[in-house]
């Protein structure tokens, strides 16, 4: 008889749940985990997009711990590094710089070799949790939650719930330190050319909870919604929406959405302040506009100009690259297209021009005024359809 009960606890636990009901809570305690790292680690807690009432802050605390073993501060100072150095040789997880199998398969490693730097806890930790539980029990003891989660498993589901558990204990490196940090840095599309190597790895974001917008979140970075297309799902936003229905939580930061006066065609400081906020939407923008341009010039350039399709293939990513991001083997590049197409390099050299807009902060409101409106009569009298459109949505910016 104790036998028996032995090999039955063994083989079902206390729950006595089916492969597909043991299947569905494993989906359910990582998506919450997932929710944890962010709503609250990443866009709370790091950004302060949003506060978040005591008892869900406290909630997705007490669940990190117990899931992941994650430590506040630790999370909190790594992410931050990782925008203030982004790409860079001092970025805790690049996959421009460390390479994305390096990223990819080791991320977590990497994570954890950051987590002992004192200098970046010191420098960029500030402002998470430092209460008598935090200090402790969940940073002093960051390994005992994990181990109770080990017991509950198996308590749970016997021998099956070791495999849940590792299940549980591999969610966060592979989706975050590996995919997120990885690939969400390597391979995707991209919204917005922000300073960094950023991409949206999808469109949908609910297996990591939003998460995959990254290349909207790198360049909203305060912002507690990463979406910012109509097609484009964050279901970490929707949870967000429900938590401040019910006082659980109160956003306090979204990318702003630009609003357009169709009948306005008159530059004022209005709308320098206006094109200047939504600086992204308007790159975004002419992107659209330089893809006009290369549509219009393609032919020409495989037919007459006898360009490669290797050549024109990575030309036409450069043309929408940060131009500060350009080294110099790419000015060369398309210095090289740009002798066999005047549209193409007056639209480069004006995309130059509008950026310094937000760049000069040493002008004053006056001399962005003045510079603007030359920017728009010279598209406008340019003679190139697609610049003299642009031009004219510019002007309607409210």
């Amino acid at each position: 008889m104790i036998l028996d009960a032995v090999l039955d606890f063994l083989s079902n636990g206390l729950t006595h749940f089916t492969g597909w009901e043991v299947f569905f809570f494993t989906l359910i305690v990582t998506h919450i985990t997932i929710c944890g790292v962010t709503i609250y680690l990443h866009r709370s807690a790091t950004h302060r997009g949003l506060d978040l009432h005591p008892i869900a802050s406290h909630f997705f605390r007490f669940w990190l711990w117990m899931t992941t073993g994650m430590v506040t501060k630790q999370w909190v100072a790594i992410h931050r590094k990782h925008h203030a150095k982004c790409e860079t040789e001092d970025d805790p997880h690049s996959p421009v710089v460390k390479g994305i199998k390096k990223v990819f398969f080791e991320g977590a490693e990497l994570y954890r070799a950051e987590a002992k730097n004192q200098e970046t806890l010191q420098k960029y930790g500030y402002g998470t949790p430092d209460d008598w539980i935090e200090r402790n029990l969940y940073t002093k003891h960051s390994a005992l939650g994990v181990s109770i989660m080990l017991i509950l498993d198996v308590l749970l589901f016997g021998v099956v719930g070791l495999a849940v558990w590792a299940v549980q204990m591999a969610w966060i490196p592979f989706w975050a330190a590996g995919v997120v940090n990885g690939i969400g840095h390597y391979w995707g599309y991209r919204n917005y050319e922000c300073n960094d190597a950023a991409t949206n790895v999808f469109p949908i974001g609910i297996i990591i909870g939003g998460e995959e917008l990254h290349n909207n979140h790198h360049t909203y970075g305060t912002s507690a919604k990463f979406s910012c297309k109509w097609y484009e799902i964050d279901i970490g936003w929707m949870y967000i929406r429900m938590l401040s229905a019910v006082g659980l939580a109160k956003v306090k930061k979204v990318a702003p959405e630009p609003k357009f006066d169709r009948s306005k065609l008159h530059l004022d400081f209005d709308t320098l302040q206006s094109v200047i906020a939504n600086r992204y939407d308007v790159t975004a923008t002419y992107a659209k506009s330089v893809r006009r341009i290369w549509a219009e010039e393609l032919q020409h350039l495989k037919e007459k100009a006898k360009l490669e399709s290797r050549f024109l293939r990575s030309s036409r990513k450069l043309l929408h690259r940060e131009p500060s991001q350009l080294q110099e083997p790419h000015k060369e590049q398309l210095t090289t297209l740009f002798q066999h197409s005047a549209q193409l390099k007056t639209m480069h050299e004006m995309r130059v021009e509008l950026g310094s807009l937000w760049e000069r902060s040493h002008a004053s409101r006056d001399q962005l005024l003045q510079q603007l409106q030359d920017w728009c009569a010279r598209a406008e009298s340019s003679g190139i359809s697609a610049l003299r459109d642009f031009s004219l949505r510019l002007r309607s910016y409210a």
